[in-house]
């Protein structure tokens, strides 16, 4: 697919979310984020792990956070407790395995 053809849609302030592929087994979803935008922790019992595709975020995983900017990644075990912060404009791609049914719900 053409992530100019996949949709995107708002999940929080400052937040759009793209699902770029995806099977049952895994999924690829694009997160922009404007600058001070923020992923709230949360948990799931899905494994993640995100790239950081532009700009530059502090990512908590666990409770250890870490200033992460293009290239970077941070990976979160399913259970664990994680969020970003956007400290400019950017995105993430993220990467869950199994996908996530809630996200298809939604898009």
């Amino acid at each position: 697919m053409r992530s100019q053809d996949a949709p995107s849609e708002k999940t929080d302030p400052g937040v759009t979310r793209q699902v770029l592929a995806h099977d049952e087994a895994l999924m690829l979803v694009r997160v922009r984020f404007e600058k001070d935008a923020v992923g709230y922790v949360h948990s799931h019992p899905h494994r993640q792990i995100s790239y950081v595709e532009s700009g530059r975020f502090e990512a908590t995983v666990d409770g250890r956070k870490a200033i992460l900017t293009v290239g970077d990644t941070f990976m979160a075990s399913p259970g664990a407790p994680h969020g970003v912060v956007a400290l400019e404009e950017g995105s993430l791609i993220d990467v869950f395995t199994p996908r996530r049914e809630d996200f298809l719900k939604k898009a």
